[in-house]
């Protein structure tokens, strides 16, 4: 069994944020993987299902991102799903928009999902899918930083979602069927 994470923040009001763009490809797998979230437990939204011929777990943590490593730390031990089973699909901004990127391991870059999760799984091995969402630009882009990640995708943005997100789908696909280094020499490259 993979456990599969979307980092997001709950609540209607959140939806659409680039923050929440983890959820948004956990929510497009689950139509490929015939699946749905229909339990509450680990303080998220929970399904199983299949995809690439592996069984596969899928939680979106319903506790905001900042604790988001509770609910991917109690689902990773209930099921004893090793770390390098565990794949968290986040934002990234340090990417820009339309740059995905597959990699074992590695800091949180700040990013308060990731620490959380490291801080809870006291291992920062899992796979991170990094979706790029870029970054503000300019004078004061720093203290800008929490209202962008917390804003709607543009017009511009959201007509290249769809295929990015089915770029993001084919990248774990690969990456359960084949491993981490065949999805990553095949997708990292620019686009």
């Amino acid at each position: 069994m993979k456990l599969i994470v979307g980092l997001g923040n709950p609540g209607r009001e959140y939806e659409r944020h680039r923050h929440n763009i983890g959820f948004m490809v956990v929510e497009a797998l689950l139509s490929r993987a015939r699946a749905e979230l229909n339990q509450e437990k680990f303080a998220a939204k929970v399904g199983q299902g299949t995809l690439a011929g592996e069984r596969i777990l899928f939680v979106e943590p319903q506790t905001f991102m900042n604790l988001s490593g509770r609910s991917v730390a109690e689902a990773a031990r209930f099921f004893k799903v090793p770390v390098a089973d565990v794949l968290v699909i986040h934002d990234e901004l340090d990417l820009p928009l339309g740059r995905l990127q597959l990699k074992a391991g590695g800091g949180s870059g700040g990013h308060n999902g990731l620490k959380s999760i490291v801080s809870s799984l006291g291992d920062e091995a899992f796979i991170r899918l990094r979706f790029g969402i870029g970054k503000p630009e300019g004078p004061n882009a720093r203290e800008r930083v929490s209202g962008y990640v917390l804003s709607n995708f543009d017009d511009g943005e959201r007509r290249e979602m769809d295929a990015l997100i089915d770029r993001a789908m084919d990248m774990t696909e690969l990456w359960i069927r084949e491993g981490l280094s065949v999805a990553m020499n095949r997708f990292n490259r620019k686009a």
